[in-house]
């Protein structure tokens, strides 16, 4: 039998998305789901729709949900099951994979991937900016992903804003971020990074030393950055549920 073409995830301009999250991990989150998914739920309606105008409605499953896009939780990559969920919901739609282990390292636990799920769902916006010979990548909350704030008592990324990716700004001149720490378009706070395509290839650059070397360390398997290389080739998977159902059985 044919293997089904790869396919770009989708925003259906006009709608508002469904996020089903649910939970695959044995990790402690160290914050109720419930209370979790709620304080998301909040920082999409009162900080980045209105900045992004992305709205979306995040409810809680067992699993996937037909028609919605997914955040799905996970230990790690080396979690029995966790690749097989490839990049896309079994029906082609956008989704993020948390990995519970090494988020819990940084401020945030998952609003990171929301937001940029939320402002680029195909993985596939890029734009100009201050090296004409680069292109750089729409990822909001990379560039200040040292940073968070709480909503509703849970700590939430701080997530850059249009004008960031807007060159012709002056420095101060317009609101670039969140909670307002960035001074000019495309800069790159302490422990931030930038995902670039120059001569042909992929590649970050980063604020700090100190920050390249514990991202060389990092497993980037399932992440952004990796799938971002894989939607430019139009090479975006879907799940595998029979697969994710046989491995999972298997713990």
């Amino acid at each position: 039998m044919r293997a089904a073409r790869p396919r770009f995830g989708a925003f259906n301009q006009g709608g508002v998305p469904t996020i089903a999250c649910f939970n695959r991990g044995s990790t402690p989150l160290g914050v109720d789901f419930d209370a979790l998914i709620a304080a998301m739920q909040a920082f999409v309606d009162r900080c980045v729709m209105p900045v992004w105008g992305t709205p979306a409605r995040l409810v809680k499953s067992k699993g996937y949900v037909k028609g919605a896009w997914a955040m799905v939780f996970l230990d790690n990559a080396d979690q029995p099951g966790a690749l097989a969920y490839h990049d896309l919901t079994p029906d082609g739609l956008p989704q993020s994979k948390v990995f519970v282990k090494t988020t819990l390292d940084n401020h945030d636990l998952a609003s990171h991937e929301l937001v940029e799920m939320l402002v680029d769902p195909a993985i596939n916006i890029m734009t100009t900016g201050p090296d004409p010979k680069v292109m750089y990548a729409y990822e909001s909350a990379d560039p200040v992903e040292q940073l968070s704030f709480k909503v509703d008592g849970i700590p939430m990324t701080d997530f850059v804003y249009p004008a960031y990716f807007e060159v012709f700004h002056k420095a101060g001149s317009v609101r670039f971020d969140q909670m307002k720490k960035v001074n000019r378009p495309f800069q790159i706070l302490s422990g931030g990074y930038q995902i670039i395509f120059k001569n042909g290839k992929w590649s970050q650059i980063f604020a700090s030393a100190s920050k390249k070397k514990r991202f060389g360390r990092e497993d980037r398997r399932g992440h952004r950055s990796e799938q971002r290389m894989r939607a430019a080739r139009n090479k975006l998977w879907r799940a595998d549920k029979t697969k994710i159902e046989r491995l999972e059985r298997r713990i």
